[in-house]
C-alpha cells in the first residue's frame, strides 16, 4: 500500500540552495541532476516508507532518514504519511524545524 509523500517548506527550501549552491560554483547541471536524484529517492518512499534508517540524533522510530551521498534525506513517518522535513549534507547536525 502506497503513503502519501509531502516536502515541508524546509525541505523545500534545502532543494532550492542545492540547485543554487551548485549554480554559483558554476555547474548549474550538477545541482540539478541532484535534486532530480534526491527527488526520485523520495518518490520512492511512497511504496517503501521504512527504507530510511532511524536518525540516530534523536532515536526515534518515526523519525528516519535515506542517505544520498553527500546529502541526507530526513523525514517524518506517519501511519498514512511521510514528511520530508530536511535534506542536508550529511556532515551537519540536524535540528528539526519548528512545524
Amino acid at each position: 500500500m502506497a503513503v502519501k509523500v509531502t516536502l515541508a517548506e524546509s525541505a523545500f527550501r534545502d532543494l532550492e540552495e542545492i540547485v543554487s549552491y551548485y549554480q554559483a560554483q558554476g555547474v548549474p547541471e550538477v545541482g540539478r541532476r541532484l535534486v532530480a536524484e534526491i527527488l526520485a529517492r523520495i518518490e520512492d518512499l511512497r511504496v517503501h516508507p521504512d527504507a530510511g534508517r532511524v536518525v540516530p540524533e534523536f532515536e526515534a522510530s518515526n523519525l528516519r532518514e535515506l542517505i544520498h551521498a553527500p546529502f541526507r534525506i530526513v523525514y517524518r513517518r506517519e501511519p498514512r504519511r511521510v514528511r520530508v522535513i530536511r535534506v542536508w549534507r550529511s556532515e551537519r547536525l540536524l535540528r528539526l524545524p519548528r512545524e
